[in-house]
This record gives structure tokens, sequence and C-alpha cells, in this order.
């Protein structure tokens, strides 16, 4: 009973003790809450262009990798770049495919600003293809002058291109020559010799591309003036298309073909959740990091269209790869701890001065008590000494035994009980001294 009724003192004592250091770490733990991020949505929304194209493939693989993460990812078809852009401005779509260049052409266009839009990079190139029938050979743009042209549908990002790279050869962009007609209804116009000639921004693989390739009489214009074009439009490439690569029998094509290509760009809002930014770029890299027909393993995702800002989520992720606690966690599990570790960062640099100073603040409320006695046992030992008055003997021998019914009742835990008994000590030394003065005045009275 004894043992138990110690411990609970000293658990008096601590608890005394701890409740302002309780008290300040929930102060700090709410102002800390206010500077963390919220948790990532579980959902989000890409939009890419046609389900025939190369966007919506790669959605649908950076959707099952982002599924593996416990993250949905919703693809919604389009019709093209310009619309994309539409859904992100507007807060439609979280997540766009956009065609290399767009975001040039449209603050060219506007001379406002085109919306909080960031870039996570370029995912692939694009290649320009420039399919035409006829047996003279055109390695020129403005060899197509006065021929009949299909540069995409309205409002697309091909028809953009292609006029801007036809306007830099003198070709008007309201020429009646310049036909609204795209990728697979190009092809058969070409084939039939409605057209002479069709603009396609596609992969290799598209099968529009693969279709011209192979036609019979179809021809690419390996632009001669290629290198002439990346200076004048800094967010193409120069691309080559090896001699014999589409059919080594019939040699096609029958020389290099030098291409200009633009870029797959991945573009979000400035407000997307870094953590879903990572989770993306690491989509990315997964899907579109190997090698291919034209680029090398590894060349993706990189930022090579600049008409956007570059996210700096993504220019951390490229300068130093994913987050440190997602290479060796689960993706809620590293989320959940930079999170907390958020909060738990200022808390410990509060608590590390207190937790210092506790175990002697602990220790300054016990002997608190016992230096009350104390203080009340000096002041009636220097009393005794410098003005002991013997008719006052009853009450020194009633202050004394005040204070050591006092002493008695302390409860103080059992690690300080040695301060209890040296105390009792010296209000033993001072009652004998209070014995001594008594008997020195009753020997001088009997003198």
């Amino acid at each position: 009973m004894e043992r138990l009724r110690a411990r609970l003192v000293a658990l008096r004592y601590m608890l005394a003790t701890a409740w302002p250091i309780v008290l300040i770490t929930a102060i700090g733990f709410i102002v800390a809450y206010q500077f963390v991020a919220p948790e990532p949505p579980r959902r989000i929304t890409i939009t890419t262009g046609s389900e025939a194209g190369a966007y919506y493939a790669y959605a649908r693989r950076y959707a099952a990798v982002l599924a593996a993460r416990g993250i949905t990812l919703e693809v919604m078809t389009s019709a093209g770049s310009h619309q994309n852009l539409e859904r992100l401005e507007k807060g439609e779509a979280d997540v766009a495919f956009v065609q290399g260049g767009i975001g040039a052409r449209a603050s060219s266009d506007d001379d406002d600003e085109p919306g909080p839009l960031r870039s996570l990079g370029s995912v692939a190139y694009e290649p320009v293809w420039v399919f035409y029938r006829g047996e003279q050979r055109v390695d020129k743009l403005y060899q197509l002058a006065g021929r009949r042209v299909a540069v995409g549908e309205d409002g697309s990002g091909i028809r953009g291109l292609a006029l801007q790279l036809l306007e830099a050869n003198d070709i008007k962009p309201d020429s009646p020559d310049l036909l609204p007609l795209a990728g697979l209804t190009a092809a058969e116009a070409l084939q039939q010799s409605e057209i002479d000639a069709a603009f396609i921004v596609a992969a290799q693989e598209a099968p529009v591309v693969q279709v011209m390739l192979r036609s019979p009489g179809l021809r690419v214009v390996g632009l001669s003036q290629a290198d002439a074009y990346l200076r004048r439009f800094p967010f193409l490439s120069k691309v080559v298309l090896p001699r014999g690569v589409v059919d080594l029998v019939r040699d096609v094509p029958p020389r290099d073909t030098a291409l200009l290509a633009t870029t797959a760009n991945v573009i979000v809002r400035d407000d997307l959740h870094p953590a879903l930014a990572s989770l993306l770029l690491q989509a990315m890299t997964e899907v579109n990091g190997r090698g291919g027909f034209f680029q090398r393993a590894g060349e993706f995702p990189a930022y090579k269209d600049q008409s956007f800002p570059l996210s700096t989520d993504a220019a951390r992720y490229y300068q130093s790869g994913p987050p440190f606690l997602q290479r060796y966690l689960p993706f809620w599990l590293a989320v959940l701890v930079e999170r907390l570790f958020v909060m738990i960062l200022p808390l410990v640099m509060v608590l590390l001065p207190l937790l210092k100073f506790a175990p002697a603040i602990y220790s300054w409320r016990v002997r608190s008590k016992i230096v009350r006695c104390y203080g009340d046992l000096k002041f009636l030992e220097n009393d005794l000494r410098q003005h002991y008055n013997p008719p006052q003997h009853p009450e020194y021998v009633a202050h004394l035994e005040r204070i050591e019914n006092t002493a008695s009742t302390l409860n103080i835990p059992l690690a300080f009980s040695d301060l209890l008994y040296t105390l009792r000590e010296h209000i033993n030394l001072v009652r004998e001294e209070l014995h001594r003065l008594a008997t020195t005045h009753d020997k001088d009275q009997e003198q």
C-alpha cells in the first residue's frame, strides 16, 4: 500500500510538470497543421485526343501505373490540343496532352497569359510528316505553293502547325488550296489523287503513317532546310528517317529523310498536388522512357518544349528523381509520412528544449516544498540565536513542532526521501539548540 501511495505521489508530480509541456505541444501541433498540404485526391482527369491516337494510348498506360498506387486516372477523349488546353483552363481536367508549340502560338495570338498552366515535360517526338504525290522530288515546303494540301481540321494542333510552317514559306493561311482534311480521310484523298499533299503529325507507329509510308506513289518530304526551321521554331526538333527502314527490299525510303518533329507534352494546372505530379512523372518515365524509332532510351520524359513554364515539381524530379520516401515506401504511406514530417519537425524543435528542462522543473517542484520548511526553520534558528527570550520558550517549541509536523506530512517521491530525512535531522539540531539555550538560562538563574 505504501509503495502504491509513493508511486501515486510521483505520478502526481510528473503530471503537474508535464501539463504545460503537453499544452505547448498541442498549440504547436495546431499551428503546424495549418502548413500541412492536404491529402492528394484519389481521382484525377486527363484529356487526350481521339481513341485511335497515341495520346489516348499513353494515357491508358499511365492509368494502369497510377491504379497500382491507388489513384484513378480518368481518361477523356477530345478533338485535339486546343480543346485540351481549354479544358485545363476551365478546370474541367487536371492533366492534358498538348502538341509542342501550341502554347507558343496561343500566347502570340493573345496578349494575355494562357492561364496557370505548367509543363511536366515532353514524352515523345511527333514527326511532322508531309506526304505528297508526284515524280518530282519535293524537299522544300514552298514547292507546295499552288497545290492542294490537307492541313488538318479547324482547331486541331496539326492545322495550327502546318499553317505556321507554310506561312514561313510565303503560302498564306487563307489560301483556298489548304484543305481541312486530317488523318485517314486525308490519306484516302491523297491515294485517290483528290489532293496533292497532306500534313500528318503522328508517331511512326500510327496506322495512318504506316498506310501512307507503304502506299505506292506516295513520298515523304525530306526537308533540306530542316536546320533552318529549328532556328525559326525553337519548339521543333530534327529527326531522321533512315534509308530502307520502312521496307528494306523496296528500299523505302530511298534515302535518309530529314523530318521536323514536335513533341507530345504533358501539361497540368499549377494547383495539381505535388505528390500526384511526382507520380505522373514516374508513370511518364515508365511508359515513355524506353528507346523508340526516333528516340534514345532515357531521352524522355524531358523538358524540350518550353512553350509552358516547367513545373517546380518536375524540375525537382529531373534533378534528383522521385521523392526519397516514394522510392522505398508505398505511395500513400510515403505521402502520410511527408505530411506528418511537416508537423513533427517544428514540434521536435519545440519539445527538445522543453524536455531538456523537464527534469530540472520536476526536481524544483519537489524541492520547493522542502525549501519552504527550511525557510521557516532558518528563521526560527536565527531568532533563537539573536533574540532568545526565555518567557517565549513554549512558543519556540510550538513553532518547531509545527515545522516538524509539516515535514512529516509532506508527500514527495521516494527518490527525494533523503531530502526529507535530512530536513528532520536539521530540525533535531535546532531542537537541541533550543534545549541548550533553555538549560543555559536556567543555570544562570540558579547562580
